[in-house]
């Protein structure tokens, strides 16, 4: 994909340790990643690109499919925030595992 078309900036996420909530609970934190905003695609998925994504097995959960330049650091317990939304990962791929293209599965958190 040409870099134009990574139009979204989001801020990547990965959870912090659980700390105590003052109630006898606990809670879990997010910190942003180095570098914490990432160019990429946001695109709204559909049964179709999900079975192609998904080697022919429908992912009911995915609502998105988003793409960026590589990076490593991110991970099913990823989450991306994107004015105001919130994405959790739910599938990573390498795009012809040449470590220049990372493709996301994601859930859009309601």
């Amino acid at each position: 994909m040409p870099i134009g078309d990574y139009r979204h900036v989001v801020t990547v996420q990965d959870p912090t340790a659980l700390m105590p909530d003052g109630e006898g609970g606990w809670t879990e934190g997010w910190a942003d990643l180095d570098p914490a905003k990432w160019d990429v695609s946001i695109i709204r998925a559909t049964a179709r690109d999900l079975e192609r994504v998904g080697a022919g097995t429908i992912l009911t959960t995915a609502t998105h499919i988003i793409e960026g330049r590589y990076r490593d650091d991110v991970s099913l317990t990823t989450r991306l925030l994107f004015e105001g939304r919130v994405f959790a990962i739910t599938g990573v791929d390498k795009v012809e595992e040449r470590d220049v293209t990372l493709r996301l599965i994601a859930e859009e958190q309601i």
